[in-house]
């Protein structure tokens, strides 16, 4: 347990960015999840839709510190390249 005064401070600190760094991470991985049943059920319409919500989750998880910015931009590739390919099919 903390004892000195910082200390106490930036346990509290700690304890609401983590609360705040989960439910982001939890949005961005329930809207992951969404966008990829989108594409497994084939709804090109959703999809694109799907598409630019998941791209603004992305970016407010980059710019809160959640994911890297690099991650961000391997993982908004991959989505629309897959969305791509549904488009191509």
């Amino acid at each position: 347990m903390a004892i000195h005064l910082s200390a106490i401070k930036r346990a509290r600190q700690n304890l609401k960015r983590r609360l705040r760094n989960r439910a982001l991470r939890s949005a961005f991985r329930s809207a992951l999840k969404k966008y990829r049943e989108l594409l497994a059920a084939k709804d090109i319409p959703g999809a694109q839709a799907g598409f630019q919500q998941i791209q603004a989750v992305i970016d407010r998880a980059v710019t809160k510190g959640v994911i890297h910015r690099n991650n961000a931009a391997r993982r908004k590739s991959r989505l629309f390249a897959a969305l791509k390919k549904l488009q191509a099919a």
